[in-house]
């Protein structure tokens, strides 16, 4: 049980323990304190983990049923990371998670080249004390990202609770993110050329399977590149919801994530030959075709500032309710004027 007003945990080993304190420690404490295996790992380097009044410091130490250990859970640290006031468009929040519509442009962590200006400063500042704390300290929970030039919707764990069991939802591919991206060209099921792309494969209702690997590319470690061997396994579904030009020359797509890879949808759609309108990464120098397009809509798609993808729909499971959650967002002015100078409007 856990002693609210020292927050000391007691717990006891059960039988059959793995082979490892930390180990051990993750599987007996109560879901409801949301300790991960790491935050223990660091209670325990710390010196809050003791038996019968001695600190148990060792990770690997083997531990046996009807131990007991006393586990000290201080307050949420404060982070070093600014708080700023920076404005957001925030769509949902209560005491565990908050849903945020992100414009193009702003970074979602502080990284090398971008240590402040980004979602989690202003989430610092937006939240204040309403942040419980997620391993230990009183910060957001980023438990998913979308890259600094895509707009839309994202969650962030406000408590460990949230964070945990939003994490699990990720890792088991069961929330729903749905994103919109304007395209060079139109994949169609007919296509030869498109049929012969490894990993594509194609589902009922005009649907496009990408499934491939993916990994760091060998030579830009800024990029992403599908890869033989290693990386990590990644699924976009997609399907034309509007073709543009007369032949038609490029198209938007409704884009869904099986799984969640950096630069996911980038790097799939450049794979099989349709990448992102205005994508500086991943989109080459490719142009759309005066010919099949009135040259208003080929110098706007020219001259779009960042790739054309939109993070529309977002769905889950409310980690702490159990509530069903979902969230659609509009496609931002400057998508929906590409738009629009593509249809000739």
């Amino acid at each position: 049980m856990s002693d609210i007003a020292n927050r000391i945990l007691q717990v006891t080993i059960g039988p059959l323990p793995p082979d490892r304190l930390d180990k051990a420690l993750a599987r007996e404490v109560p879901e409801a304190e949301a300790l991960s295996r790491s935050r223990l790992a660091r209670l325990i380097a710390e010196g809050a983990v003791s038996r019968d009044g001695q600190p148990a410091s060792d990770l690997k130490a083997r531990v046996a049923e009807g131990e007991v250990y006393a586990i000290a859970l201080g307050p949420a640290r404060e982070v070093t990371t600014e708080a700023q006031d920076i404005p957001l468009t925030v769509v949902w929040e209560d005491d565990d998670l908050i849903v945020i519509d992100k414009p193009a442009g702003l970074v979602v962590h502080p990284a090398p080249g971008a240590v402040d200006g980004t979602l989690v400063n202003a989430l610092l500042h937006h939240c204040g004390a309403s942040l419980s704390g997620v391993g230990g300290e009183r910060r957001p929970g980023i438990v998913h990202r979308i890259d600094k030039e895509t707009s839309g919707l994202l969650v962030v764990a406000k408590s460990d609770r949230a964070h945990h069991g939003l994490a699990a939802q990720f890792e088991a591919h069961s929330v729903h993110r749905h994103y919109l991206a304007l395209i060079h060209g139109v994949p169609d099921a007919a296509d030869p050329r498109l049929r012969g792309v490894k990993g594509v494969s194609f589902e009922p209702g005009g649907v496009i399977r990408i499934a491939t690997q993916l990994a760091r590319h060998r030579t830009d470690r800024q990029r992403q590149a599908v890869t033989a061997d290693g990386g990590r396994h990644a699924v976009t579904r997609a399907r034309v919801v509007e073709t543009f030009g007369t032949p038609p020359a490029a198209a938007l797509l409704d884009c869904w994530l099986e799984t969640g890879r950096t630069h996911q949808i980038r790097v799939h759609m450049a794979h099989v030959g349709h990448g992102l309108i205005g994508d500086p990464t991943y989109g080459g120098r490719r142009r759309l075709s005066h010919r099949a397009l009135p040259a208003a809509a080929v110098e706007a798609a020219a001259a779009f500032p960042r790739q054309a993808l939109h993070a529309a729909t977002l769905g889950f499971t409310h980690p702490v309710t159990g509530q069903d959650l979902s969230f659609t967002s509009a496609l931002p002015a400057d998508m929906a004027a590409l738009i629009g100078a593509l249809r000739g409007s």
